[in-house]
């Protein structure tokens, strides 16, 4: 009886991974990635500001911009005719943080700081 006890105690819960899982598959794109990273950096962009640091296609950078949006990683302010981009959390950050620091490419500057 202790040891299913014990085995209950050990046993994973699948659910605490879910989370992990959808960000990463939200994030699994070089042009998301470097959305994300500019972001980090800066805190607000337009779409143009994004669009001219990426040397991205207007159509490309939108399609990931609205997915983004809609995945609750971005949030988009309105200002006259131009749209502002920013992270809604900065554990998107971090993972770009921690997904950096394992290639060996620090050279990435990510403020570590931010609060967003």
């Amino acid at each position: 009886m202790q040891k299913e006890i014990g085995l209950e105690k050990n046993k994973i819960d699948r659910s605490q991974f879910e989370e992990a899982a959808y960000i990463l598959r939200a994030l699994a794109n070089e042009t998301r990635l470097c959305v994300v990273m500019q972001l980090s950096q800066v805190g607000e962009k337009s779409v143009t500001e994004l669009m001219e640091q990426m040397d991205c296609e207007q159509s490309l950078l939108s399609h990931h911009l609205t997915d983004m949006r809609a995945k609750g990683i971005l949030r988009c302010r309105k200002s006259g005719k131009n749209s502002f981009y920013s992270l809604t959390n900065k554990r998107f950050s971090n993972v770009l943080k921690c997904i950096i620091s394992c290639t060996g490419k620090d050279d990435l500057l990510i403020p570590t700081s931010r609060d967003e």
